[in-house]
């Protein structure tokens, strides 16, 4: 069979199929479901920077700030019951799965600010966490922001938290950036070892009939892996960094795409919570057997062997793909 052990974080994993943040992480039991199941690491669900505020007594300022000014205005925001766990039951969470499971525990932050993180990611470190992932998830709704002004932001939470911790830290962020290849050498010049490709904005939408904001999750599908396999790709070799592709993965095909790209690892939630954690199982044993029809050795021997790191020009060569699937089209 062939080898298809990898580097992520710096961490030595036996194959790239990793569980990315989801809800079946929530639970002890459920991080061993996800080992048992194939797992070469497990991002655990994400302690978000709300729940960090409450247990510093500001988020109820937070959430009170502009609710008086229409009737509908407080359906935006969560309730203190929509958090599944505080801090302190998250960090005991991480201690458990360290001594549990034997692949490496990846914690997650999500939120947008520098409040509250530094402190929260020595405690990670301190719990046990083997890598810290960062999701920086935030929608600039102020017309007035620039985006360059964002992105220093962004920037900004990742050098503070990379200062504050020994251990690896991987960002998982948005493709909406007007020049992504910038933002990501600025991330990882600020410290970042690894990028997750992409985050996936959940968007909400109205139900008409309650008068209300209600909110959607789809889960993610195949399609879906273009864009991410497209950054990766440009990406590859062009960054001091590990790569994560954490879109669309359903099957072997979508991983081996990803790798053939550049990622070191696939991750995927999606496909666990269709078919249960021995999806991620399968994924590892299809992409064995895949590579041993092809005569491939190794995951190395064809990681990135279709990135563009292999092209002089990537953007004439992005323009000549566009121009060529736009004229290759047939009714």
């Amino acid at each position: 069979m062939p080898d298809l052990s990898t580097t992520y974080l710096g961490l030595p994993l036996q194959h790239p199929i990793v569980a990315s943040a989801g809800p079946i992480s929530q639970s002890l039991d459920g991080i061993r479901r996800l080992e048992d199941g194939g797992a070469a690491a497990i991002v655990m669900y994400s302690l978000f920077e709300e729940q960090i505020r409450r247990e510093n007594d500001a988020l109820g300022r937070l959430l009170a700030a502009g609710s008086d000014l229409s009737g509908e205005a407080s359906s935006y925001f969560p309730t203190m019951e929509d958090f599944v766990a505080g801090p302190d039951a998250y960090l005991a969470l991480v201690r458990q799965a360290r001594e549990a499971v034997k692949v490496p525990i990846i914690a997650s932050l999500n939120g947008s600010t520098p409040d509250g993180w530094v402190d929260y990611a020595r405690q990670l470190h301190e719990a046990g966490a083997h890598a810290i992932e960062l999701n920086l998830f935030h929608i600039p709704a102020d017309t007035t922001a620039s985006g360059r002004a964002v992105e220093q932001q962004y920037e900004d939470v990742v050098r503070r938290v990379c200062a504050a911790v020994p251990i690896p830290v991987a960002v998982k962020l948005s493709p909406y950036f007007s020049a992504m290849g910038e933002m990501a050498r600025r991330l990882v010049e600020a410290g970042a070892k690894g990028l997750v490709l992409f985050n996936r904005f959940y968007q909400p939408d109205f139900d008409i009939d309650r008068m209300d904001v209600a909110p959607t999750l789809e889960l993610s599908s195949p399609s879906e892996i273009r864009l991410p396999l497209l950054w990766i790709a440009v990406l590859r070799g062009r960054i001091r960094a590990s790569l994560a592709a954490t879109t669309g993965v359903h099957s072997h095909v979508e991983a081996a795409k990803y790798i053939l790209a550049g990622a070191d690892v696939a991750m995927s939630t999606s496909a666990v919570l269709k078919h249960g954690p021995s999806a991620l199982g399968i994924i590892r044993d299809d992409l064995a057997r895949w590579m041993d029809r092809k005569g491939f050795d190794s995951l190395a021997q064809i990681r990135g062997s279709m990135s563009q790191e292999r092209v002089a020009s990537p953007s004439a060569f992005e323009r000549a793909n566009y121009i060529k699937i736009l004229q290759g089209w047939r009714d």
